[in-house]
């Protein structure tokens, strides 16, 4: 017998060994690892069109008026946003997001700190986006706000497909083409999307009210719902649901950022930053929930820069393609706002919610894009601010 050969079959041993380490650590997520993680229910939250630029430095001095910004009051609305510094002004506009998400979470697409997030789809706008976001991948046949049904099934039809999750996975949305978007006649997905929801005939005095200002409140968008509605709606579902993975898609950033009325812009996206704090606390109040939930929060598309183009988004509009993701939950390590990591990208978001819930979308989906680095044995090394 050769005396180098039990040597060989060491080493041999060996580097088998470390090869299925390191894919454990770039590959699917393991059985033990799903098994450690606490995530139990996931809920994605979309603030449409909403700029990287106003999460990270705050409100645009140069908007803030009525030439530019078509502002009502300048006065008051720099009272309630401006402040000499970006952090300052971040926090005034979403001080949730950054009293709570940035300390208990992760936030992605601070450009200036060397930290990008992007849509992949090339067209920059809603349905294209929300489609890469949901489905893991960009669809070029997807080239309208109009396009109809949806050809890939998303994440969250994958998800209801499953035992474990179905008839636990729902939308709520206030624009009515979320109804194509995730195929509410062929999927199965509990969807109530627009202004035209489905009642039952049984109705509780509070669903009675808001009933009737679905359907009597003058339509500024006749397929976008106000985000208050949405909202509401969403807190009563939830009051006898417990949905493990939830779709939230508030709309007002976008409709009045294309009215050209920044002021109220500002004030739409802080208030949502206050509904999303309302969703988690509401959330985490139930034992279904605490301590298991993990929030994944970003925008479809983003927009233009300067004077004008900040108003619009398509593929002619430089930038419109860079966006931002925040997530928190007990599967994510605190690291608050990146800096200096690799760039992620809106696609990353649909396998990103089936880890954090212990399940593999790219085997089942292999043209989706790999899940964002947020859980602590795929994190990269960062430089924190």
């Amino acid at each position: 017998m050769n005396p180098r050969r039990p040597l060989f079959l060491i080493w041999v041993c060996v580097l088998i060994a470390a090869l299925l380490a390191s894919l454990a650590t770039t590959g699917p997520i393991s059985n033990a690892a799903a098994t450690a993680l606490k995530t139990r229910a996931v809920v994605l939250i979309v603030l449409d069109g909403f700029r990287w630029q106003e999460v990270f430095t705050g409100a645009e001095h140069d908007l803030m008026d009525a030439k530019h910004g078509k502002a009502q009051d300048t006065t008051q609305l720099r009272k309630d946003f401006w402040r000499e510094t970006p952090e300052a002004a971040r926090e005034a506009l979403m001080p949730f997001l950054w009293t709570v998400v940035a300390n208990q979470g992760q936030i992605y697409g601070n450009q200036h700190k060397g930290s990008v997030a992007q849509v992949t789809n090339g067209f920059k706008f809603s349905y294209p986006g929300y489609n890469e976001m949901s489905a893991g991948y960009p669809n070029p046949q997807i080239n309208s706000n109009e396009f109809g049904a949806n050809p890939n099934a998303t994440v969250f039809e994958w998800l209801n497909n499953q035992p474990e999750f179905h008839n636990q996975v729902a939308i709520f949305g206030t624009w009515d083409t979320f109804i194509d978007i995730f195929r509410a006649k062929q999927s199965g997905l509990f969807v109530r999307a627009g202004w035209n929801l489905p009642w039952t005939e049984q109705l509780t005095p509070r669903e009675q009210l808001l009933k009737k200002l679905y359907e009597t409140s003058t339509r500024v968008e006749d397929d976008d719902a106000p985000d208050s509605f949405t909202h509401e709606d969403l807190l009563d579902y939830l009051q006898t649901h417990s949905p493990r993975a939830l779709f939230v898609g508030y709309g007002e950033t976008d409709d009045w950022a294309h009215a050209g009325k920044y002021d109220l812009v500002l004030q739409a996206a802080h208030e949502d930053d206050q509904r999303i704090a309302e969703l988690w606390r509401t959330m985490q109040a139930r034992p279904e929930y605490h301590d298991q939930l993990t929030f994944i929060i970003t925008c479809d598309h983003g927009r233009g820069s300067g004077l004008k183009l900040w108003r619009d988004h398509d593929k002619n509009i430089p930038g419109a393609e860079n966006i931002w993701i925040a997530v928190m939950g007990p599967d994510t390590p605190p690291s608050g706002e990146m800096s200096n990591v690799p760039r992620v990208t809106q696609s990353q978001i649909a396998a990103t919610i089936a880890q954090v819930l212990g399940q593999d979308y790219r085997t089942a989906v292999p043209q989706a894009a790999p899940p964002l680095p947020i859980l602590a044995q795929w994190q990269p090394k960062i430089e924190q601010q």
